[in-house]
């Protein structure tokens, strides 16, 4: 059975250049592009309002954004090689600069927060991971990954941090995916199956199953247990830029450099939606937290076209 979805809302022209990064929170969706600010967009709100703009955020842009599982901390990576953490200040719900990094050239790329905001992950351009505890004044890197064998030293493209904390997966430019735990500080596997440069890795919310997809156009399922590859998700003719689970896990979502956005069924090893509002390529895409507010499913897609598009499910789907 297919499901419906609808364009709930387009906020055109929502950066003046491409829109690389979105990070969603049970408030809010946060945005980043080749321009210099972050725009956070209200979700309660029928047309997603633009509530808050950070101008200068980044002076030469920036290219991802993460946020933690809690909506309290968010990271933005720049292109001019700077990490910078956000905190929200609740009485007036406004996102604040806590902190800056300066890894240095080649340091930061790929980033993912944790579940709590107390850690941050980051790939490099000579393939190595590095993990800080950002929680106090000053970050303090407390791992670094090594990867080993073929993918030594090769540009990490994509990262994750699972949601128990356990695990860090990162993707890279020749098609690796290693999965490393962290509470053991070592390497657990070392997962093939995809020759092609990997885009996007993500932990499924029960920790159970890792996602990655990129160039090959295929989306390929492993299991967290024993590392085994479940199941290879085809039906993409681009390369696969973006990837998001559900809060359930059951659905997993997936943007395209063809500017096509598709809903994928788990238990059905199938794509269950493709919605298409541009040719121009998606780099970013993004299921919006459940709330209170909003019993339907809903998630948000950012690209080349500068606009952020709103799904809802439609009744009854």
């Amino acid at each position: 059975m297919s499901k419906q979805y609808l364009t709930a809302h387009t906020v055109d022209n929502a950066h003046i250049t491409d829109i690389y990064g979105i990070a969603a929170t049970q408030r809010a969706v946060l945005s980043v592009s080749g321009s210099s600010d972050i725009h956070i967009h209200e979700t309660a709100s029928t047309d997603f309002a633009l509530a808050q703009s950070i101008p200068k955020a980044h002076k030469v842009g920036a290219h991802h954004i993460s946020a933690s599982g809690d909506g309290k901390i968010v990271a933005s990576a720049g292109f001019g090689g700077e990490l910078k953490i956000w905190a929200l200040a609740e009485e007036t719900e406004e996102w604040k600069l806590s902190k800056e990094m300066k890894p240095g050239a080649g340091e930061v790329w790929a980033i993912a927060l944790s579940e709590n905001g107390k850690f941050l992950a980051a790939t490099t351009s000579d393939g190595r991971i590095n993990v800080w505890d950002i929680s106090g004044d000053a970050p303090i890197k407390i791992k670094e990954y090594e990867t080993a064998g073929a993918g030594a030293g090769v540009f990490g493209t994509s990262v994750d941090l699972s949601s128990n904390g356990k695990f860090t997966a990162s993707g890279h430019q020749n098609g690796t995916v290693y999965l490393f735990d962290n509470e053991l500080g070592r390497l657990k596997f070392c997962l093939s199956g995809l020759a092609k440069p990997i885009r996007a890795v993500a932990f499924s919310p029960g920790c159970t199953r890792l996602a990655a997809a990129g160039d090959s156009g295929i989306i390929a399922v492993y299991d967290m247990k024993h590392g085994e590859q479940t199941d290879n998700l085809i039906g993409h003719s681009a390369w696969i830029m973006s990837l998001s689970w559900n809060s359930t896990g059951e659905y997993l979502l997936s943007g395209s450099f063809d500017g096509k956005v598709k809903v994928w069924s788990i238990e059905r090893g199938a794509c269950v939606a493709t919605h298409s509002e541009t040719d121009k390529a998606l780099w970013a895409v993004r299921w919006l937290p459940r709330t209170s507010l909003s019993k339907a499913e809903m998630f948000v897609t950012g690209g080349a076209n500068r606009s952020l598009i709103f799904y809802r499910e439609a009744s009854g789907g």
